[in-house]
């Protein structure tokens, strides 16, 4: 294993660790952030997220949200809002509020952890950006 993909795992789980229910994200960026990782782009439905960090590019491949063919849903930026407040809210797990987004239309979302900004694209380069706090650790 290298090293890039060591110190993302130890950020991910230190930021899992002491990451609030309620808002959570903007915790667990400023872990990665910290850790050196600059971006992370998210590919739905296929669920593949690319680390960009300090230490080198990662890439993480998690079960994807839908098999087979099927219909990519037209962006609704309501819809994605929706998602994203039922998460702050911690209404939703992540696996839940991914379903969300790609149900709303999201087929990629970039996080820049040093603007704090992530921003939601649909099929036709509709997009939504919405900036994070920042926390103090």
């Amino acid at each position: 294993m290298g090293a890039a993909i060591e110190n993302l795992k130890s950020a991910m789980e230190r930021g899992m660790a002491g990451r609030p229910k309620i808002a959570g994200f903007p915790y667990l960026a400023e872990v990665l952030r910290q850790a050196g990782i600059t971006r992370n782009i998210w590919t739905l439905p296929a669920c593949q997220s690319m680390f960009l960090t300090t230490k080198g590019p990662v890439i993480m491949q998690a079960s994807p949200l839908v098999t087979g063919i099927a219909d990519i849903p037209l962006f609704d930026q309501n819809a994605l809002v929706m998602a994203i407040r039922a998460d702050q809210a911690g209404e939703s797990t992540f696996p839940e509020f991914l379903m969300a987004a790609w149900k709303a239309g999201v087929v990629s979302y970039e996080v820049d952890f040093f603007a704090r900004v992530v921003s939601y694209y649909g099929l036709d380069k509709e997009n939504y950006a919405e900036a994070y706090p920042e926390v103090n650790l």
